[in-house]
């Protein structure tokens, strides 16, 4: 009986420490298990630093974006502007043309008829010149 009982002693201290050791973890960690957890830390630390970099780049380019799309809205409304001014200029090119067709329909009489006496004018001086030469020889 007392051996029994030392059995019976032997299996509750063994399964106690073993179930101690489970719930409290083990200290002792493989070199090739630690080699491994400080590998994945520093992928960690680098793949953390690259999310930063990352996300100061696209936070700079918002900023270019936005700055862009400014720009991109005041060229849209001086286009704009500019062809607000184009389109009337336009218009008022085609209402003086307008304006100076007309002017030179009712112009043409009158300057068919100044034409000739333009004409007869320069012609008779010239006639004149050899007749005065003529008379003072």
């Amino acid at each position: 009986m007392t051996r029994t009982v030392m059995v019976r002693n032997f299996v509750a201290v063994a399964a106690i420490t073993l179930v101690s050791v489970g719930l409290s973890g083990c200290d002792y960690w493989p070199p090739a298990l630690q080699t491994q957890i400080e590998q994945l830390r520093s992928e960690l630390q680098s793949a953390t630093m690259e999310k930063a970099q990352l996300q100061n780049q696209l936070t700079s380019i918002a900023k270019v974006k936005d700055d862009l799309q400014a720009q991109v809205n005041d060229l849209s409304r001086a286009n704009q502007d500019k062809s607000t001014m184009i389109a009337s200029l336009q218009n008022g090119l085609a209402a003086a043309q307008g304006r100076l067709a007309k002017s030179a329909k009712v112009a043409s009489p009158k300057a068919s008829a100044g034409k000739p006496s333009a004409k007869v004018t320069p012609k008779a001086p010239a006639k004149k010149k050899p007749q005065a030469k003529a008379a003072k020889r």
